[in-house]
């Protein structure tokens, strides 16, 4: 840091979660190509409970040594006045803010049958609640000040994009980010600014706690969270602009450009539909487009499509 010039000079970029894994990756390897960073960690375990201000000291002192600049910010982004003293932070410290990238995100994995409404809760204020409540206040800022390169980089995950069956708090409000970041993309283009999503998959501690059984497998052995880090370094440039509501995956020295959602085949009739004719025409037409699934294949006695 501070030994070039980076692609990020005289840019400011708030990271959410940035106290540990793929967050911490993401602070440092922004402040390695010059931005000034703001790193955001409450500290806490993660189920969310505690706070600790330890995570978040310890990588801006880390940026500030390897000669970069940094502040810590220790409040959470599930409560909207502390979003909003996050983005003023980077104003205040820093002069302004051109990327905001919402990592912050908790874990209570339990099947939908054992999932307490707590635990939903809590889920969904962190990862869902947190990333509006950040992009809230800095699309007022980036409203007030268009014209700018300005870059909203949201973390969606394969268990929403794919639907992890133990997950589904984490699937829906990762899933919601996805919804969330094509609004916003569409509606904060003409202040300057770009929204896109990464799903990312590597070695932390919230990958560790899932069953070996359940993670989706990546090529290769190298699953650093530095490779997640240098897509985010790239997307919170000047030169990303060209990429605008879209879904990106990065596992390991791989990364994917996901479809946006389109239709597959449509059925049109000329008159309302008797629900058997329906159903027969539905089987037929759209039948031979999902057979085989290997994600969400029918119960077992379904395989006929009930006919």
């Amino acid at each position: 840091m501070g030994e070039r010039d980076g692609t990020l000079v005289g840019r400011v970029a708030v990271v959410t979660g940035a106290g540990r894994g793929i967050g911490a990756a993401v602070a440092r390897a922004l402040a390695r190509e010059g931005a000034r960073v703001v790193v955001n960690d409450v500290g806490a375990a993660l189920d969310g409970t505690g706070v600790d201000a330890g995570p978040a000291d310890a990588v801006a002192a880390e940026i500030r040594a390897a000669g970069g600049e940094a502040v810590a910010h220790y409040g959470s982004v599930a409560d909207h006045e502390d979003a909003r003293r996050l983005i003023e932070t980077a104003v205040s410290h820093f002069g302004g803010l051109d990327v905001l990238v919402n990592v912050a995100g908790i874990l209570r994995d339990r099947m939908i049958m054992n999932l307490e409404p707590e635990d939903w809760r809590a889920v969904l204020a962190v990862h869902l609640d947190g990333t509006y409540n950040t992009t809230h206040f800095a699309a007022r800022y980036w409203r007030e000040h268009r014209g700018g390169r300005y870059r909203l980089i949201n973390f969606t995950s394969s268990s929403g994009l794919f639907g992890a069956p133990g997950q589904p708090n984490y699937a829906a409000a990762k899933m919601g980010i996805v919804g969330f970041t094509y609004s916003c993309a569409r509606a904060l283009a003409r202040y300057g600014v770009t929204a896109n999503a990464v799903a990312p998959s590597a070695d932390t501690r919230m990958i560790d706690s899932i069953p070996a059984e359940r993670r989706r497998s990546v090529p290769g052995p190298d699953r650093s969270p530095e490779h997640v880090a240098t897509l985010v370094a790239y997307l919170a440039g000047p030169r990303s602009g060209w990429l605008n509501g879209r879904v990106m995956g990065a596992r390991g020295p791989e990364y994917t450009l996901y479809s946006n959602p389109e239709p597959v085949r449509v059925l049109r009739g000329r008159e309302p539909w008797d629900v058997q004719d329906l159903g027969e025409e539905l089987h037929q037409t759209f039948g031979p487009a999902v057979d085989g699934s290997p994600l969400f294949a029918p119960p077992p006695g379904e395989m006929d499509g009930g006919q």
